[in-house]
């Protein structure tokens, strides 16, 4: 089984971003992706409070492929991904980075992983010593809460005004957080199909398991 595996938070890539990358790494490696998957979190959780993560970690089976855009979906912090990283390895499930072009599997060695943690504390370093918010990152948001109701509802072909009218919000500003967040980029491009889970407001920590249409 194939797995597509994104994550939402302020400070990552756009999800339609980290979709198309791994859409195009997928063709380049003739893999078929069978299902994407959604990880919501309104900020930075430790990997310890990620319950569901956890539940769909160890939902996996031997030899299932995990493709992500970057390795700091997974975790933007070493010791998590270190964690992480032995768990699937050792289930002899196999990772595939898709902007480092990089198959971690159970023939993988630790000298291997190490350059892909030192290029992540890099980037964390670089971010710790920016003045100001990082390039590409985004503040949080009251909608951040709704994101997967919002997709969810213009899969189902309604319009900001409608979304917005259910949601009890203002259109005008609804309208700037799915362009600023791309999110119709994200629906309209898509494999992705989400299905209309009944406590979608206030999603946080929380996990879709979506298939892919062909």
């Amino acid at each position: 089984m194939n797995y597509a595996y994104l994550r939402q938070m302020p400070d990552n890539r756009d999800m339609s971003e980290q979709q198309r990358n791994i859409l195009s790494f997928s063709l380049t490696q003739k893999l078929e992706i069978d299902k994407e998957v959604i990880e919501y979190s309104s900020k930075n959780h430790p990997i310890e409070e990620r319950k569901k993560f956890e539940e769909f970690m160890h939902s996996l089976e031997e030899e299932s492929n995990i493709i992500v855009d970057t390795l700091s979906v997974l975790s933007d912090r070493a010791d998590e991904l270190i964690k992480i990283i032995t768990c699937m390895l050792s289930r002899r499930i196999n990772l595939f980075i898709a902007s480092s072009k990089v198959k971690l599997n159970k023939e993988t060695t630790v000298v291997e992983i190490f350059p892909l943690l030192n290029d992540l504390r890099e980037a964390q370093k670089e971010k710790s010593s920016q003045i100001g918010r990082p390039k590409g990152s985004r503040s949080s948001s009251k909608f951040d809460k709704y994101q997967a109701q919002i997709i969810s509802l213009l899969r189902d072909g309604k319009n900001v005004s409608a979304i917005a009218r259910e949601l009890e919000v203002s259109r005008s500003s609804l309208k700037d957080y799915i362009e600023s967040r791309k999110i119709k980029e994200l629906v309209d491009g898509s494999w992705m199909e989400v299905n209309s889970a009944q406590e979608m407001a206030g999603v946080d920590n929380t996990i879709l398991v979506c298939p892919f249409e062909q």
